[in-house]
């Protein structure tokens, strides 16, 4: 965190302000704005302040601060070195972005406004190598510029940035943090979008990057209380699911804590409400309803995966990829200074086998010189110097041919271990993607051998109680085959009981056939005398209508409610309250 990165020189011995000392350097201009300036990071770090330590530090130097002695030892020793990791990182960033931007920010006109600038300059902190001065490698730029395009929506050109790429300065390796909120900022890559689109994307992949936010969007939920619906922001981070009155996210509602116990399961259309699914946790349960199947979809993956990295205690997969890459490139080059390694030591080779060549060449000449002056005492030995003169020369050609040929040789075999390189990475990226296979598989063997497990300790209860209830069914075979006869005495007489009870069934029938006979006769009576009453009952009302008949009222007792009269009893108010109490406790 921190800006001016590629002005540090000591990397700070406590995680996550290694990038204080930037600007910090260039912020010491007197003793008064230097106990300003401390006391403002002791209070964004969390780090008790000492203005005593400050005065005694500084009070052997007359010059004050701005002196050989300097604030970077200071700095180091009474507030870097009690920094804890619990301090607010956004926070630490925004502070020193205030002390270097108006200094360092180029004054040519942007596309982006100074809050994006900002966002660009914390992305750049999260990407860049960690070694000073600090910069952003051309494999970092395109990954964050493939990133801000695809949240644009627009299509991401190779050949523009491979143009980009050969025309990089070769005495560089990167970008500084200026240089690549220039390059974002003037738009080279983002022709096309207006402000607010470039804005929104540079938004999005802070979002993911530094906010650690793996997903975000509308969806409705149901209360817990009230059990109504009510649309609400969801933000997904790689341990919690907090859900806003809005994308503003000054209104938070609550919090859906995950861990590795949480799961989510889809759930049918219900009630008028599409698309849902549910989140479980420990201690409650989450019904959300999405706008289409498509975004239920990927919120249950997106959920489903950051449930499975906590099970696992695997990081974002954002800041995993970024390991990926770092690990890769330091890979890279070890193999490239090894390669180096061996074309030193070939052309060391090659430099002594030259100088062994130019030993025998002035052997040849001294011998030369030895047979010339030997020419008229020894013609005989002189053809022979001469004889070995040219063989001597003819080898000379030959070892010369020969260093040529491995020269070439040499040279086509780095041809072939570059091009080795590259396919090692191809292989490389194959290899990671078939351990996660395997990976995958070996916990699906796992599960699975577990149930086998579990089965075969379930099927051997079952084989042991099998045998206990066996011979409980023998001793009770044995027990019935004595009570069988007496229960064959019972069976007799109870036969003879029924046959005792169907007679007496038969009369009882034969009475009641008479007795309906003569309920029929009565009915047919009381219908005649019922016509007969409500005539008369009508010639009275006709005629005495003040006179009102007195009728027997209902055997069961009736509610009275603020309407008027129930129109349920007693009993089936009862059996509402039992519904009512049972559905209450299920939900």
């Amino acid at each position: 965190m921190g800006a001016r990165k590629e002005d540090m020189r000591a990397p700070v011995p406590r995680c996550g302000v290694r990038d204080v000392q930037g600007p910090l350097s260039h912020a010491v201009p007197g003793e008064g704005t230097i106990q300003v300036l401390s006391h403002n990071l002791c209070t964004v770090l969390k780090v008790p302040h000492d203005p005593v330590a400050l005065e005694e530090h500084f009070r052997d130097d007359d010059e004050g601060p701005v002196s050989n002695q300097g604030y970077m030892p200071y700095l180091n020793k009474f507030i870097l070195e009690k920094v804890q990791d619990n301090f607010d990182k956004l926070e630490l960033n925004r502070m020193c972005w205030t002390l270097c931007v108006k200094k360092n920010l180029t004054k040519s006109p942007l596309l982006i406004e100074e809050e994006d600038s900002f966002k660009v300059w914390v992305i750049f902190n999260f990407l860049s190598e960690d070694k000073y001065p600090l910069i952003i490698v051309p494999e970092e730029i395109e990954y964050l510029l493939k990133k801000l395009t695809d949240a644009m929506g627009g299509v991401w050109q190779q050949e523009q940035f491979e143009d980009y790429r050969v025309n990089f300065d070769d005495g560089k390796d990167g970008l500084s943090v200026w240089e690549l909120i220039e390059l974002v900022g003037t738009g080279q890559f983002s022709k096309g979008m207006d402000r607010q689109t470039v804005s929104m994307a540079i938004n999005e992949v802070f979002n993911e990057l530094i906010l650690d936010v793996l997903k975000q969007g509308y969806m409705m939920k149901k209360g817990h209380r009230r059990k109504n619906w009510t649309e609400r922001w969801f933000v997904l981070k790689p341990n919690v699911i907090s859900y806003y009155v809005s994308e503003d996210l000054k209104d938070k509602k609550g919090d859906i804590v995950l861990d590795e116990n949480c799961c989510v399961e889809s759930l049918p259309d219900k009630d008028g409400k599409k698309c849902l699914f549910l989140i479980k946790c420990l201690d409650k349960t989450f019904e959300i309803s999405a706008s289409d199947k498509k975004k239920k979809q990927e919120w249950i993956q997106a959920i489903h995966s950051t449930i499975h990295l906590l099970k696992l205690g695997s990081p974002p997969p954002h800041k995993e990829a970024r390991q990926s890459r770092r690990e890769r490139r330091r890979k890279l080059l070890a193999e490239q200074e090894e390669l180096e390694r061996q074309m030193k030591e070939l052309q060391a080779a090659n430099e002594n086998k030259q100088r062994e060549l130019e030993t025998v060449r002035k052997k040849l000449e001294e011998a030369a010189s030895r047979a010339a002056e030997e020419e008229k005492k020894r013609l005989e030995t002189q053809v022979e110097l001469q004889a070995r003169f040219s063989s001597e020369l003819e080898r000379e050609k030959l070892i010369r041919q020969q260093m040529e040929e491995q020269v070439a040789q040499k040279s086509c075999e780095l041809e072939q271990y570059l091009q080795r390189v590259r396919e090692l990475e191809d292989m490389y990226l194959k290899l990671q993607e078939a351990l996660e296979d395997e990976r995958q598989a070996r916990q699906d063997e796992e599960t699975v051998r577990k149930l086998q497990a579990r089965l075969l300790e379930e099927e051997s209860s079952k084989r042991a109680e099998l045998e206990r209830w066996h011979l409980e069914q023998q001793q009770a075979i044995e027990t019935t085959e004595a009570e069988k006869q007496e229960l064959e005495n019972q069976r007799i007489m109870k036969e003879r009981a029924l046959q005792e009870a169907m007679a007496q069934l038969e009369q009882l029938e034969l009475e009641r056939k008479q007795a309906l006979e003569q309920y029929e006769g009565v009915k047919k009576k009381l219908e005649m005398a019922t016509s007969k009453t409500k005539s008369w009952k009508d010639k009275v009302a006709q005629h005495e209508g003040l006179i009102r008949l007195i009728e027997p009222g209902s055997k069961n007792p009736h509610l009275i409610t603020h309407w008027g009269p129930a129109a349920f009893t007693q009993a089936e108010l009862e059996e509402r309250q039992k519904s009512w109490k049972g559905k209450k406790g299920t939900e």
